[in-house]
């Protein structure tokens, strides 16, 4: 069930930022402060597939050649024990 939160002593540069935003999407003030709010407190969830999918596709847009397997996991493990 929706509750009601009542803001106090918002700072000018704050409730500055919150318009702009609000503006710039299209939402009434008190809608981007519930998307502000759920960006940051409910993040979205990644499986663990999802990232691994995510840093597959990141490691075949970089140029060919330039980045061997082995190199990135001599990377990885600099200035490890």
């Amino acid at each position: 069930m929706p509750v009601t939160l009542t803001l106090k002593n918002i700072p000018d540069v704050v409730y500055s930022r919150l318009k702009l935003s609000a503006e710039s999407h299209r939402r009434s003030m008190n809608s981007e402060a519930i998307v502000c709010l759920e960006t940051v407190l409910l993040p979205a969830k990644v499986t663990p597939t999802e990232r691994l999918a995510r840093a597959r596709e990141l490691r075949m847009a970089l140029p060919k050649g330039k980045f061997q397997e082995n190199d990135i996991d001599e990377l990885k493990r600099v200035g490890r024990p």
